[in-house]
């Protein structure tokens, strides 16, 4: 006897969808191919940020090169960030909602295109264009939102005039002259004012927008992996030319199991418990773009180390340590301060920020990346430990639930 096997048919995506609120307890809530689209898509404009970084570090020119990284930086974090916080609450998945992504995409690449301009020449324009166009694609978003949710459209409808309004000012500021001494305090001014919008809006008379914190910790820990991929690919090139010059066998080594370590170190445990409240999860949020820019940095030092080993760099071997060693330190203070300090208690308290302070001094010593390898390495076994005490019950542990 044959049965026969009926399946469901799949609904079909509309053109146009009701933008409403979707639930903070929906199971089974993960990125969507969308959303990773959209994260495969920054990857060209943080490999872009990290390039002039290398190479003005190399030639000697660090605080121009980390001014004009954290600078760049800023415009590919705030624009990943706003779009990930909006599609947890609102992601429709309708026509209409994949095209306005992808102009916001479409502008990442603008940005990213722009890049090179900004860093050679101070000519912001390109990476502005690009910019104000991610924006304003999600301020259309917004309004959608506005006429689809009355509960939050005072919520909605914040949003969709804050990030239009300084987006004038950030047209303005191409007035600025390439060189003018104003160009770094506008910017800092109207970065303020980027990020002074969410805190702003949320605390309209409707409430606060909903967010899916599994989903949000998901989203966050999935750019984490883009921009340690940087590292990846600089410890690569140095495996490739370690046949050529010998002293860089051991910094490739050592600077894959920085890479692994800090990959550890991060997902050592989940954040979605953190994001309990608008205050956390904006202090969380926010905190993130510094383990972003430092990890996307490491890439960059060791890029330095790389170039320094081969007599490509005009640096001394103690600032090219100190290219690892900076960003190393500031992803594990900012991983320490937002994912694992609220987890913490008695001495194990003590542990990151004297890690951290080691660290810093490593560049002092001979064999700088191979002993910052060294102490990441033993961070990583007294988390496993600390982890294994926290899931036996009968352990006695430093770590809090």
């Amino acid at each position: 006897m044959r049965t026969e096997r009926t399946t469901e048919p799949e609904p079909s995506r509309r053109w146009l969808t009701p933008m409403r609120a979707r639930p903070t307890d929906e199971p089974h809530r993960v990125a969507t191919p969308l959303e990773l689209f959209f994260d495969l898509c920054f990857v060209v404009a943080v490999s872009q940020a990290a390039v002039p970084l290398h190479h003005a570090v190399a030639e000697g020119h660090v605080l121009v090169a980390v001014r004009g990284f954290l600078m760049v930086f800023f415009a590919i974090w705030w624009a990943w960030m706003n779009f990930t916080w909006f599609a947890s609450a609102y992601d429709t998945d309708d026509d209409v909602y994949r095209i306005t992504t992808l102009v916001q995409i479409a502008g990442a690449l603008v940005l990213a295109a722009g890049v090179e301009a900004a860093s050679d020449h101070s000519d912001f324009t390109l990476i502005t264009i690009g910019y104000v166009v991610m924006r304003l694609a999600l301020v259309a978003q917004w309004l959608r939102a506005a006429r689809s949710d009355p509960q939050r459209r005072d919520t909605a409808i914040r949003y969709a005039v804050g990030v239009t309004s300084v987006q004038v000012l950030w047209l303005l500021r191409l007035l600025l002259p390439a060189e003018s001494a104003a160009t770094v305090p506008v910017f800092v001014a109207l970065a303020l004012l980027e990020i002074a919008v969410p805190v702003w809006a949320e605390r309209a008379p409707g409430g606060p927008t909903t967010y899916h914190p599994h989903h949000i910790a998901e989203r966050y820990g999935l750019f984490t992996l883009i921009v340690l991929g940087e590292s990846v690919l600089a410890a690569t090139v140095a495996f490739q030319d370690a046949s050529a010059e010998r002293g860089l066998v051991a910094l490739a080594i050592s600077g894959i199991v920085i890479v692994f370590a800090l990959w550890w170190i991060y997902f050592d445990r989940s954040a979605h418990r953190l994001l309990s409240s608008l205050r956390t999860s904006i202090l969380w949020g926010y905190g993130h773009y510094f383990i972003f820019a430092s990890a996307a940095a490491v890439g960059a030092g060791l890029a330095v180390g790389v170039d320094h080993v081969t007599h490509h760099a005009e640096v001394s071997a103690t600032l090219a340590a100190y290219a690892i060693a900076v960003p190393v330190a500031c992803y594990l203070f900012f991983v320490w301060l937002l994912h694992l300090r609220p987890h913490q208690s008695g001495a194990l308290l003590a542990v990151y920020p004297v890690a951290v302070v080691l660290i810093l001094l490593t560049p002092l010593l001979p064999a700088a990346v191979e002993v910052i390898a060294a102490v990441l390495v033993v961070l990583v076994v007294i988390n496993a430990k600390a982890g294994r005490r926290r899931r036996d019950p009968g352990g006695q542990s430093g770590v809090i639930a």
